[in-house]
């Protein structure tokens, strides 16, 4: 079509009509973009005719320029109707087909838990609380006389050599990181009069390689009993009894002769689980030299004192083969104890 058919008033006008009436018949936003590509794009009829405008005298110019400048508002407006008509029928059609049921549970992601030793843990402290001990705590970074020299420990022991303990430096401040969680029941003997029954379960530090069996941060629980009367024979059955609700009601329990500065006699306790005998730990009733040091009358109260690692407790419990399993985090490992489970 030539400029001077486009620039006709009833071809304009006649332009203006196909281009509603196209815009009209638009069924979804994508036949209306189409549809303006072809009635609104600059080569449209309208635009084609915007641009001859230029080679028309004067008058008719304006005007042919005032027609053509309302056909394509006209054109605009109803595009923009349509526009927005259809993007009201998409929504609607959006929230008829892909509604969600807000009422139906939703699917969560996997579930955070306990550790298996702080599961071990609170199991122990548990079962002593029930028979009327309590949970005694102590602080990680520990005085050096109360992780040593209060427990009977003498300066020259081979546990007190850097290659076995953690020192803090400078090394005139005397801290240590606790070797063990006895200086827990120094801390009760000290602050707390007879009867004493305290369980003390923590974290503690040597100066280890990690590998299948030990760890330089290990966790272990202690139990200690100062009253009249107290014997070996009430420390064998609070050890039988400890044995029999961690590892089953068949564990038997033995004690064999041993020694430990802070105990006095001292004896390993093992117990025969599946067919053998397991070390598990150490026991004894505790040294006079202990009593007295820590203000306590050693003429008048006995006791007894036991420790035991928990991730050894721990190991046999459940199978355990290799302490990475229980220090390294797997959740293959801990879902086993319902620690990352759905």
């Amino acid at each position: 079509m030539s400029d001077s058919d486009l620039l006709n008033e009833n071809q304009i006008n006649k332009d203006l009509e196909t281009a509603i009436s196209a815009i009209s018949k638009a069924q979804n936003l994508d036949q209306l973009r189409e549809v303006k590509i072809s009635v609104v794009g600059d080569k449209s009829p309208l635009a084609r005719a915007n641009q001859a405008l230029g080679k028309l005298p004067g008058e008719q110019r304006a005007q042919f320029g005032k027609m053509i400048g309302t056909a394509r508002a006209k054109v605009n407006d109803a595009f923009l109707n349509k526009q927005s008509e259809l993007e009201i029928k998409r929504d609607n059609q959006v929230l008829a087909t892909e509604w969600v049921d807000v009422t139906v549970p939703m699917q969560q992601g996997l579930k955070g838990g306990l550790h298996p030793l702080t599961i071990l843990t609170n199991e122990i402290c548990d079962l002593f609380t029930n028979i009327g001990y309590q949970v005694a705590e102590g602080p990680e970074l520990e005085a050096e006389w109360l992780n040593f020299d209060a427990l009977n420990i003498p300066a020259d022991h081979p546990a007190r050599t850097m290659q076995d303990t953690f020192f803090v430096n400078p090394r005139e401040s005397k801290l240590v990181l606790r070797t063990h969680t006895s200086p827990v029941q120094a801390r009760t003997m000290l602050t707390s009069k007879p009867p004493i029954y305290v369980i003390c379960p923590g974290r503690t530090y040597r100066a280890d390689e990690l590998d299948a069996t030990h760890t330089p941060v290990f966790n272990q629980v202690e139990g200690l009993v100062i009253d009249e009367g107290i014997t070996m024979a009430d420390l064998k059955g609070t050890l039988d009894y400890f044995a029999k609700s961690i590892f089953g009601g068949e564990v038997k329990t033995r004690l064999r002769p041993s020694y430990f500065p802070f105990t006095e006699p001292s004896a390993e306790v093992d117990f025969f689980l599946n067919g053998r005998w397991i070390e598990w730990g150490g026991c004894g009733m505790v040294n006079t030299k202990v009593l007295d040091v820590c203000g306590i009358d050693s003429k008048k109260y006995t006791g007894f004192a036991f420790g035991m690692g928990l991730e050894r407790t721990l190991m046999v419990k459940h199978g355990i083969d290799d302490l990475h399993d229980i220090v390294e985090g797997d959740v293959r490992f801990t879902r086993f104890f319902g620690v990352g489970r759905k």
